[in-house]
């Protein structure tokens, strides 16, 4: 069984349920998840991470994702990390998802592999977050197989 670490940063709890939704979802397949409502970089013991967050503001992480993106900023070898990041966002914002596009670019600078662009889930979508979330997630699975191996 292979273990991901779901980070959480969300301010309303949107983002906190999709994350909860797919960790259901992955849980009842070949992986075992780790959920972070409050992140700590000393708790990911995983080398897996899957990032769901809003963006809070103009453009701003989630006040709980903040000291976890700080203590990203001060290490310097993330290279043995492999990830995918959700962005729940709202598309009349200029701001749409950017603090999922600043966290995958901050891991990537960082060293990490990216395995998927960022799913950027639009909450003026017909569809609700959650669902668009779980309708992505058979990409994830197969791009974790591959990198299994």
């Amino acid at each position: 069984m292979r273990n991901i670490e779901i980070i959480i940063g969300s301010q309303m709890g949107s983002a906190e349920y999709v994350a909860e939704q797919l960790a259901e979802q992955l849980d009842a397949s070949e992986f075992s998840t780790h959920l972070h409502e409050q992140p700590d970089l000393n708790a990911c013991q995983h080398p897996l991470w899957l990032v769901v967050t809003s963006t809070y503001g103009a453009g701003d992480y989630p006040d709980n994702l903040l000291p976890f993106i700080e203590q990203l900023t001060q290490h310097d070898d993330l290279s043995h990390i492999q990830f995918a990041v959700v962005g729940i966002g709202d598309s009349s914002y200029d701001t749409f998802n950017l603090a999922a596009s600043n966290c995958a670019q901050l891991l990537t600078n960082k060293g990490a592999q990216q395995l998927l662009p960022v799913l950027k889930v639009d909450v003026q979508d017909e569809a609700l977050p959650e669902d668009a979330a779980i309708a992505w997630l058979p990409e994830l699975t197969q791009q974790l197989s591959l990198a299994a191996q």
